[in-house]
């Protein structure tokens, strides 16, 4: 696992995909920052995180996700993958904490905007770590999806397309029904700007995360027997 681990966080900063990621991030993030913490003098950091989990890592995520089974499978190397004396939840696992390695760059660089705020006002920071738990969380359960989506697919278009079809759903289900807010992540993220540590949810995200993981490595054990 350690080894495609290695290799797949190499390959996102060995062309431009990651630091376009992590640009992204933070020029959305910086929007974020200046409109709520500057022009409206709002105080509390975790609220960005909410924003960035909205604006940010719905359209973001899927420039990760998008080639991480369905490049393999157009450039010919999945059957070097399938073969490999690796199995495939080494594989899977390894191209999913390859990607939140990615996630970590961006979470980590926001300290410097919180260190911004520090000058201003002392935010409530066991809230705010908190809440950059749940986004830490909520991301991932955004790639185990985005991975999901591009081991179904060769065309790396097509999946990433599917999977902010899908990340735009889970976000507007609940204006399109209010029986629809349970498969809302963002709706599952917001406890975790609340001040306390919202168990529920975060065994409700770790359990879709899990789910999804798992599906991708029946959908490439099956791909491995057809091979």
């Amino acid at each position: 696992m350690w080894a495609v681990l290695k290799k797949e966080f190499k390959t996102y900063f060995l062309s431009p995909i990651g630091y376009v990621f992590v640009g992204v991030f933070l020029a959305i993030f910086s929007i974020l920052f200046y409109i709520t913490i500057i022009e409206q003098g709002v105080t509390t950091f975790q609220y960005l995180f909410y924003y960035a989990v909205m604006y940010s890592v719905i359209f973001v995520i899927p420039l990760l996700t998008m080639r991480m089974f369905s490049e393999e499978r157009k450039t010919g190397t999945e059957q070097l993958l399938i073969t490999s004396p690796r199995s495939m939840t080494a594989i899977t696992l390894g191209k999913f904490f390859g990607a939140v390695l990615v996630i970590l760059i961006p979470i980590i660089l926001t300290f410097v905007y919180l260190g911004i705020l520090c000058f201003f006002k002392t935010p409530d920071m066991p809230t705010v770590f908190v809440s950059m738990f749940g986004f830490l969380l909520v991301s991932m359960t955004y790639i185990s999806l985005g991975m999901f989506i591009s081991s179904l697919t060769e065309n790396q278009i097509i999946a990433a397309i599917a999977t902010i079809a899908t990340f735009i759903l889970t976000w507007l289900s609940p204006e399109i029904s209010s029986k629809l807010t349970s498969i809302s992540l963002i709706e599952k993220f917001y406890p975790f700007t609340t001040g306390y540590f919202p168990i529920t949810e975060t065994i409700s995200l770790a359990t879709v995360t899990i789910m999804f993981i798992i599906l991708t490595i029946i959908v490439m054990k099956r791909r491995k027997l057809v091979k």
